[in-house]
C-alpha cells in the first residue's frame, strides 16, 4: 500500500505502534475492550494527517462504529476528527488525489467482488473497478451476484460454519464461471475465506487483494 500511494505522489507517515482497530471485539460483543482499542487507536494517529487503509472493513467501521462507543464522551472530538479524516485506498485515490493509472501491469484475467463492508457500510462505489480498468494487460469480467456475500462475516463463519461454507461455494463458483485466474477484492478477510474453500478442494482460482494488483509492475 505505501509503494502505491508513493507512486501516487502521496507523502507517507507510517506509525509502527499502530495496532487493531477493536472492530474484532466490538463485533462480538467486547464493547469494553473494543472501546479500550479505540482509544489507542485515536492517539495513535492524533496528527491532523489523513489515514489510509487497505480495508473497507476497517475503515467503515471506524466511521461507524466509533460513534457507538465515543459519541459525547472524553473523545468526542478527536473521534469526530478522525472518522473525517479516514479513508479506504481505493476511494482516497480516485477521489482525494485524483489518481486512477498508476502505471500497474497485471497481465491476467481477473473478476472483482464487491465485500459487503465495502458496499454497505463504507458505501464504496465502482473506484475499484475504475483503477483496475486501467491496469495494463488486465482484463476485468464481471461474475455474476458480485455484490452477494462470501459467507465470511467475522465471527459468522465460525458459528454458522455450514450456512457459511456454503455461501463461499456460491461465490467461488461463480467467480470461476467467469474463466478468471484472479478474485480480487479490497478485503483480506473475504479473500481469506474464498481462499481457504479453494484450497481445500484444489480449485483452479487464485485470490489477490486489489492493492498487489496496483502494486504490481509499479
Amino acid at each position: 500500500m505505501i509503494k502505491v500511494l508513493e507512486k501516487a505522489g502521496v507523502k507517507i507517515n507510517y506509525n509502527p505502534n499502530q495496532t487493531c482497530c477493536g472492530q474484532i471485539a466490538f463485533n462480538g460483543g467486547f464493547w469494553d475492550d473494543a472501546k479500550k482499542l479505540g482509544e489507542k487507536f485515536i492517539k495513535d494517529f492524533d496528527n491532523g494527517r489523513m489515514i489510509v487503509g487497505p480495508s473497507a472493513s476497517c475503515i467503515g467501521y471506524i466511521r461507524n462504529g466509533f460513534d457507538e462507543l465515543f459519541y459525547n464522551g472524553a473523545y468526542h472530538n478527536e473521534y469526530k476528527q478522525l472518522q473525517r479524516s479516514v479513508f479506504e485506498i481505493t476511494d482516497f485515490l480516485v477521489n482525494v488525489v485524483k489518481v486512477t493509472d498508476l502505471g500497474s501491469v497485471f497481465e491476467h484475467k481477473v473478476t472483482f467482488q464487491d465485500s459487503c463492508a465495502a458496499l454497505r457500510e463504507y458505501k464504496l462505489g465502482n473506484e475499484p473497478r475504475t483503477l483496475l480498468k486501467n491496469v495494463s494487460g488486465l482484463e476485468l469480467v464481471e461474475m455474476e451476484n458480485c455484490d452477494e456475500c462470501c459467507g465470511f462475516g467475522g465471527t459468522f463463519a465460525i458459528k454458522f460454519e455450514p450456512i457459511s461454507t456454503a455461501m463461499a461455494e456460491q461465490k467461488v463458483s461463480d467467480a470461476i464461471n467467469t474463466g478468471a485466474e484472479y478474485l480480487v477484492s479490497t478485503d483480506s478477510s473475504c479473500l481469506m475465506h474464498q481462499y481457504g474453500y479453494i484450497k481445500k478442494h484444489n480449485l483452479p482460482l487464485k485470490v489477490a487483494h486489489i492493492v498487489d494488483v496496483l502494486a504490481s509492475g509499479i
